[in-house]
């Protein structure tokens, strides 16, 4: 007999009047090298970096705004989802086509179109990558500021729809507070524009609702970003210690005493005995816990922040506080805190990567608990993540293929997120909610809270077409899909030694 989570799954998914009709109006618009309908070129946009997998109907990879606008209102004459897409390094399910549809894939559109260092503003196409935006200015003394541990792969475009943080969020903040202006495609095939090209443009803050979206309303195009200009000086130091607890109390001091580190990053010892070994940064193989800290100012008072930072750390426990006194050193020792994920196929058959964010007093009571519960359910976890802002990022490795272990990791899980949001803190810090957490925002908000979000949603796209299933509660939640392997037709369920994300 079908299961009911089977029959809910087929029974959401959109039948499409006449796919090869929609393919064919696809391929008049972008080429027909760029759609995609044979079960094995859609293999690739069948998942991103969550655990699961859904099949779409097409896949279509327009190469420029107005073959996006044209896409879109092809895919409304024939009634198809539209479900738009980055680079698939997300995490949240969030570019799945949980109910089918047309997947929208932005990878052409990787242009930078415009560099103004006068007045400090670049403009790019959605599918330019995170880092390049950096790369295309770092000669010139600027950069791009949030920087997601993805950021080598990770478009902008995708962090838009996720307002996606980084290591440095706790100086320069998210995504959103870097966004000036966007271009949109609206679901009825209209281009529009929000923001401004420069700071405090007038009228309703647009730009405010769209970035953090998740691709719910519309497809961005073109985003016009703030450069920032390099400080003077930067340290960058590794503080290492036999104790995570007291490594997370001098997390709260650093804060507490106004240090002002532009990133504070904490890493256990599980994180490290994977990392080391691959990536050769320097971290000791005998710590429980070491924190990357990076402070920048002026060259005359990088001395003194550098001694308060020292003293703190061991007045708290630390055996070792090691300056990188090259820039070789410096990008060695990120380069293992931005690997870190990656390197989890060494150790592990599958991961399930959470995302959360608490007050910083909190986290070592937190951390304590997070550790109980992985012990209680007989699990290994992997503690890396950006402790400056709370961001936590508990990683469970797991395998799938062990009889109970998937539905024992689904219970610790949502166990830590319920641990966190108590603590005052909330499902989600920088990866989204997607398909992954929609059920859970129910923990954040009330029904009315929902029910405004859901209007505007449809102020942008009245039909509900764009990326349906994500943000908001459905009917099957994405721990009902990733405990029952191989349904059908979202055929879904953890892949073993599936890439990190």
């Amino acid at each position: 007999m079908e299961s009911t989570l089977s029959m809910g799954l087929a029974g959401a998914r959109v039948r499409l009047a006449s796919r090869a009709a929609l393919a064919s109006d696809l391929r008049e618009i972008v080429g027909a090298e760029h759609v995609l309908s044979e079960p094995g070129d859609l293999l690739a946009y069948e998942y991103d970096a969550s655990n699961i997998t859904a099949v779409p109907d097409l896949a279509v990879l327009p190469g420029s705004a107005e073959e996006v606008a044209r896409v879109l209102r092809a895919a409304a004459r024939h009634g198809a989802p539209v479900v738009p897409r980055g680079a698939g390094t997300g995490v949240a399910a969030g570019a799945l086509p949980i109910v089918g549809g047309v997947v929208v894939v932005m990878t052409r559109m990787n242009r930078i179109l415009e560099i103004d260092l006068d007045n400090r503003v670049m403009v790019v196409e959605a599918g330019v990558t995170n880092i390049d935006l950096t790369r295309a200015v770092a000669a010139q003394g600027y950069f791009y500021a949030p920087d997601p541990s993805s950021q080598y792969a990770s478009s902008i475009g995708g962090n838009v729809a996720h307002n996606s943080g980084g290591p440095h969020t706790i100086a320069y903040g998210v995504t959103t507070h870097h966004v000036l202006g966007l271009e949109v495609a609206l679901p009825s095939g209209a281009l529009v524009r929000v923001g401004a090209e420069g700071p405090d443009g007038p009228g309703l803050d647009l730009t405010g609702v769209l970035v953090g979206s998740e691709g719910t309303c519309g497809i961005v195009t073109r985003v016009w970003v703030r450069l920032l200009r390099r400080r003077e000086a930067l340290t960058t130091a590794l503080a290492i210690f036999k104790d995570l607890d007291r490594a997370c109390e001098a997390v709260t001091e650093i804060i507490g005493r106004g240090v002002g580190p532009v990133a504070l990053e904490m890493m256990d010892h599980n994180a490290i005995q994977a990392v080391e070994p691959f990536v050769h940064a320097g971290y000791p193989l005998d710590a429980e816990a070491v924190l990357l800290i990076e402070v920048e100012g002026l060259r005359e008072t990088l001395p003194r922040l550098d001694r308060v930072v020292d003293a703190i750390c061991r007045r708290h426990g630390a055996a070792e506080v090691r300056i990188a006194h090259t820039e070789e050193e410096r990008q060695a020792l990120w380069l293992g805190r931005k690997a870190a994920f990656g390197t989890m196929g060494r150790i592990a058959v599958n991961y399930y990567l959470h995302d959360a964010a608490v007050p910083r007093s909190q986290l070592p009571a937190i951390m304590r608990r997070v550790q109980e519960i992985a012990g209680r359910e007989r699990l290994t976890l992997v503690n890396m993540f950006h402790a400056g802002d709370g961001n936590l990022h508990p990683l469970i490795i797991f395998d799938a293929r062990v009889p109970g272990e998937t539905d024992r990791v689904i219970r610790a899980g949502e166990e830590m997120l319920r641990l966190c949001v108590e603590a005052g803190g909330t499902i989600s810090g920088e990866h989204g909610i997607g398909f992954e957490k929609n059920n859970y925002m129910r923990w954040i908000f009330t029904d009315a809270d929902l029910d405004v979000m859901r209007r505007v949603k449809a102020v942008f796209d009245p039909g509900g077409v764009m990326n349906p299933w994500k943000m908001f509660p459905t009917p099957v939640s994405y721990s009902q899909v990733l405990s029952a392997s191989g349904v059908d037709p979202v055929r879904a369920g953890p892949r073993p030694g599936r890439p990190g994300g």
